[in-house]
This record gives structure tokens, C-alpha cells and sequence, in this order.
């Protein structure tokens, strides 16, 4: 039997899931009382709202001023569906996957619209060789996996004078990566990852480029009437000044304005980053310490800072699956973290988001715990062989 001890102190905060992630620090309801609540969204107060959540999210992430941005419909997905089905067709495709939503986006060019596409697919903890690919093709990617956790380095493969495009899923990388937006041309995110948001509202961030490719070229597909982000040819400029589509929630609007003003008051993008990095910082410390668990990707130059992937690795353990959602149960049990068994198409493991709005003393208190967990777990398995 196997002698360990119960810690003492818990987290304060016990959320640790990838998604809807942590609130901000700074979060309360009381916050939340300057919500023009039943008000229209197109009255100026509403739209005065909504502009201010696409300028202050311009000015934190370092959005060029000539890049569009836009509140969309339907969170991340809505918007990276958006791009897709308005922009792809013009030339042929590269497909790239390396976990469940980048692979949900494969089904969709190849199913759906039927695309000219070539598909480029790494197993969970690994990445496509992102050089290989074609540029003078659109290539549809996510910087982040967030059920893999695996991470793009960077954008170092791809090239200036592309002739295509590069889409980019980075729902779990905004306010916690640098994104190098010279190098991206449809970046979507939605509110509920890094920033701690709410849910079902997407960010849509379109280049020049991707401008000019919408008001020149018409899908052979039929456009529903939320997707369709031009009129007579042009541009739709009203979306990416607070006229949304459909209508938005202005709580959740007035959310998003709190979680804006938190991360201004935590450094901006580089105190985002830095406080992801802390928190991701602890998991590797605890990882090195001890032998019966590691990353699932093993290449520390892709390995995701915020939705940090783990594998059980210890030869006692029977059933992988089984131990991971045993282990995942006690914390949640003993209120210790929530919502931290591994993603369902993924490999059988934890998953623990990092992203800045959760503390480094929640997960310095969190990770005694998981070591508890994993030898609890392993005794009960012991005492029912």
C-alpha cells in the first residue's frame, strides 16, 4: 500500500476546465449592472457597446488597424464556419488537423462544400510540419489544440507573398499566445476561453486580404443569411462596427467589457501572457517531479500553455481510460478542480486549462491534490485486483 497524505489547503477557486473557462479574477454579478438590459442592441447605447468591445479587443490583442473586426453569431465555431463557407472555393485547399475541431473542419471542406482540398492530419500530441504545406493554396489550421494540447511555435512557415489564405481557428491562443497577425488572414476566437466569457459569441478578424477575397469572389453554395457577410459585392461594414448580424446578448456583452477592462488592469497581452505561462510553468514543474504522468505531447516546443494536456504513465495502472475519469472524479468530488478528464475524442488523460484568468496559487493548491488523487486511485485499484 502506497503511504500518502491528504493536503491540507485547496484551491479557491476549483475551475479548471477548458471551456467555458474561469471567470476573470475581478468577475461579479454586480459588475454586470450596466448592461443596457432591454434595450435594443442597435440603439446607440447598444452599439456604443458593442464598438467598444471590438476597439478595446483590437487594442489589447495588437490587431493592425486596417484588420476587420467583427461580433459574430454561434462562438468560435459560428465564426471559423463563417469564413469557411464565404471565402473557400476560390482555389484549392490544405486541410490542416491535429486534434478533434481541426478535424471537425476537414468534415466540413470535404463533406459540406465538397472542397478541392488536401488533408494534412498529425495524432493527438503531435503537429502537421506546418513547411509542407502549400501557401499558394488557402490553408485552414487551429493555433491551438485545445483537446490535444498541442500548440503552434509560431508562423515562422508562412510566407509573406502567400498567394492563399491562412484561416485560423486560435480560440484557445488569443489573449494567451502572440499571434502574428501579418501572418493571418481570418482569425476567429470566441469569449468563453482565455478571457473567461460568456458563451455563443464569436470574434470573427478578417485582413485585407480576406477582405479583398470576399468582394471578389462568390461561392457557387448558397448562403444563409447568417453567414453572409457582404452586400452588393462589398464589404458589410456595419458588422464591423457593432451591427451584428442577429441579436446579441448586451449581458454578455457587458461580460466581455469587465473581462477587457481586467486584462488592461493585469498588463495587457504580455501580463496575459505571463500569467498563463506561470500557471502553465507549475503543471511542467510538477510533470518533471514525478515519473507517472506526462504531457501528452512530448515536443516542448508545441506543447499548449493553456489547455495542458496529460497521460497517466505508470504500468500499474489497468485500464487507462477508467484511472484517468476515476482520478478526474475524486477532485471534483473533494472540490478540488472541476471539469479535467480529457476531451472526449482525445486520448485518456487530464486536461487542465491554464489561460489567464485562473491563479498560480489555485494551481499550485490543485497539484498536491492531483498526486493524492492519482495514489488513491491507484490503492483502490490495488485493493479490487
Amino acid at each position: 500500500m502506497t503511504d500518502f497524505t491528504t493536503p491540507a489547503a485547496r484551491p479557491v477557486n476549483p475551475r479548471f476546465s477548458s471551456g467555458p473557462c474561469a471567470k476573470p479574477p475581478a468577475f461579479s454579478l454586480d459588475a454586470l449592472k450596466g448592461a443596457p438590459l432591454g434595450r435594443s442592441h442597435r440603439a446607440a447605447v447598444g452599439k456604443s457597446k458593442l464598438l467598444d468591445a471590438i476597439e478595446i479587443t483590437r487594442e489589447i490583442l495588437g490587431v493592425p488597424a486596417d484588420y476587420k473586426i467583427g461580433i459574430v453569431p454561434a462562438s468560435d465555431t459560428g465564426a471559423y464556419e463563417m469564413a469557411m463557407w464565404t471565402m473557400l472555393g476560390q482555389r484549392p485547399v490544405e486541410m490542416v488537423a491535429w486534434e478533434s475541431f481541426g478535424a471537425g473542419w476537414v468534415t466540413d471542406a470535404v463533406k459540406q462544400l465538397k472542397l478541392d482540398a488536401r488533408i494534412h492530419e498529425a495524432p493527438y500530441g503531435e503537429i502537421v510540419d506546418m513547411a509542407a504545406l502549400d501557401y499558394d493554396r488557402d490553408v485552414c489550421c487551429t493555433w491551438n489544440g485545445t483537446t490535444s494540447g498541442v500548440r503552434m511555435p509560431n508562423g515562422d512557415a508562412i510566407p509573406a507573398d502567400r498567394g492563399g489564405l491562412t484561416l485560423c481557428d486560435a480560440t484557445s491562443a488569443a489573449f494567451a499566445m502572440d499571434l502574428p497577425w501579418d501572418k493571418l488572414d481570418v482569425t476567429t476566437f470566441s469569449w468563453q476561453k482565455v478571457l473567461g466569457g460568456e458563451a455563443a459569441h464569436g470574434m470573427l478578424i478578417l485582413s485585407p486580404r480576406a477582405v479583398e477575397r470576399l468582394e471578389s469572389y462568390t461561392p457557387t453554395w448558397p448562403l444563409p443569411k447568417i453567414f453572409r457577410l457582404t452586400k452588393g459585392g462589398k464589404l458589410n461594414e456595419g458588422i464591423f462596427k457593432g451591427e451584428t448580424i442577429n441579436t446579441p446578448s448586451m449581458l454578455c456583452v457587458e461580460d466581455y467589457l469587465l473581462a477587457l477592462d481586467w486584462a488592461k488592469s493585469a498588463g495587457g497581452l504580455k501580463g496575459l501572457i505571463d500569467r498563463t505561462n506561470a500557471n502553465f510553468s507549475a503543471v511542467e514543474a510538477f510533470v518533471d517531479a514525478n515519473d507517472w504522468i506526462a504531457f501528452l505531447a512530448e515536443d516542448p516546443a508545441i506543447r499548449s500553455t493553456t489547455s495542458v494536456c496529460l497521460k497517466f504513465t505508470d504500468d500499474r495502472i489497468a485500464d487507462g481510460a477508467a484511472f484517468a475519469k476515476a482520478v478526474a472524479k475524486r477532485l471534483e468530488s473533494e472540490g478540488i478542480a472541476y471539469d479535467i478528464g480529457a476531451y472526449r475524442d482525445a486520448p485518456a488523460g487530464l486536461r487542465i486549462w491554464c489561460g489567464a484568468t485562473v491563479e498560480a496559487s489555485d494551481i499550485a493548491l490543485m497539484l498536491p491534490w492531483l498526486n493524492w488523487a492519482f495514489h488513491a486511485e491507484l490503492d483502490a485499484q490495488a485493493k479490487a485486483a
